[in-house]
């Protein structure tokens, strides 16, 4: 008999007019026309917007030196006047300084913490630390043509409000066709799939339970993709997942043109992999990298149906 019970979430309260909060960049370093632009669309919704001190640094292709990233985050995380932490950019660079966090802050004042791609290392984190239910989301900019007003829209409800988040099945999406039919209920947990493989022995939390949220951008084809997949289930990281949230995979369009890949394209890679695991997957969720991402909370109760071609996740505030 199965005896596990989800772990409670600590969620954070709402956002409401007047709140302060901190843009911080804890990847790569963000063009300052862009953070203006998200500084003016959250200053429309009544925010005070403050920005970490060393937001516009470089270091390499990073925002600044390891230790001046993980200042801004810690001093993001422990100011009572800060009500919620956005990141400017992903990239690279975050991985570098999460053992450095101070998850006991956060603890002890939860604040919703917002990001995507690279930002996954944090969600991975303070959810493994500290339970804390977070926001995969994108740095949303007034007047964007990639964060348009849906999106936007969508990252004021997830702060603002309380109300659940659903997300459907775009069958224009290249993992639509991906589903193992059934419903399941569990913490949603994930994010970027090469970020979830890169914690494997190094703080990725257990699976155990959980929907699994994947999303991914092309770089070397689909060997990476499957790559990935057999090290999380070789190293028995999915072991115990409920059911598998599929979002976009990027940049995969030609690769059944290839002859060296026997006809396969993405969707197959993730159909072989992921239907053994004997779990529903739902597949074709409009998010990830692509145009207008929503923002979905991390850390709390979801419930996939894969007949339905729905997700359904609750606020990560309260």
């Amino acid at each position: 008999m199965d005896d596990y019970r989800d772990p409670p979430s600590l969620r954070a309260p709402r956002l409401r007019p007047g709140d302060r909060v901190r843009i911080v960049a804890p990847a790569c370093p963000p063009s300052r026309e862009e953070v203006d632009r998200g500084v003016e669309l959250l200053t429309s919704w009544g925010l005070r917007v403050e920005l970490g001190e060393h937001v516009f640094d470089q270091w390499g292709y990073m925002a600044g030196r390891d230790e001046d990233r993980v200042f801004d985050l810690n001093e993001a995380f422990g100011d009572p006047g800060v009500r919620a932490v956005i990141a400017a950019m992903g990239g690279k660079g975050t991985y570098r300084i999460v053992d450095d966090l101070d998850t006991d802050a956060l603890r002890r004042d939860p604040k919703p913490v917002v990001g995507f791609s690279d930002i996954t290392h944090l969600h991975l984190v303070l959810w493994s630390r500290c339970r804390l239910a977070t926001l995969h989301g994108p740095f949303a900019k007034a007047d964007d043509t990639y964060t348009g007003p849906a999106s936007a829209e969508s990252l004021r409800r997830a702060l603002m409000t309380t109300g659940p988040v659903t997300l459907y099945r775009d069958p224009s999406e290249a993992t639509a066709d991906v589903t193992v039919e059934g419903t399941a209920t569990g913490v949603l947990m994930g994010g970027n799939l090469s970020a979830i493989r890169t914690e494997i022995g190094a703080g990725l939390p257990s699976l155990q339970g959980a929907i699994l949220f994947l999303e991914h951008q092309r770089g070397t084809g689909l060997g990476e993709v499957d790559r990935a997949l057999t090290q999380l289930t070789r190293s028995r990281a999915l072991d115990g997942v409920r059911g598998v949230a599929l979002g976009q995979f990027l940049g995969f369009e030609r690769d059944a043109d290839d002859p060296a890949l026997g006809g396969w394209g993405i969707h197959d890679v993730l159909r072989d992999r992921l239907a053994a695991l004997g779990v529903p997957v739902l597949g074709g969720l409009p998010a990830g990298h692509g145009k207008n991402p929503p923002t979905i909370p991390l850390g709390t109760q979801a419930t996939i149906d894969a007949a339905k071609g729905t997700l359904t996740v609750l606020s990560a505030v309260v």
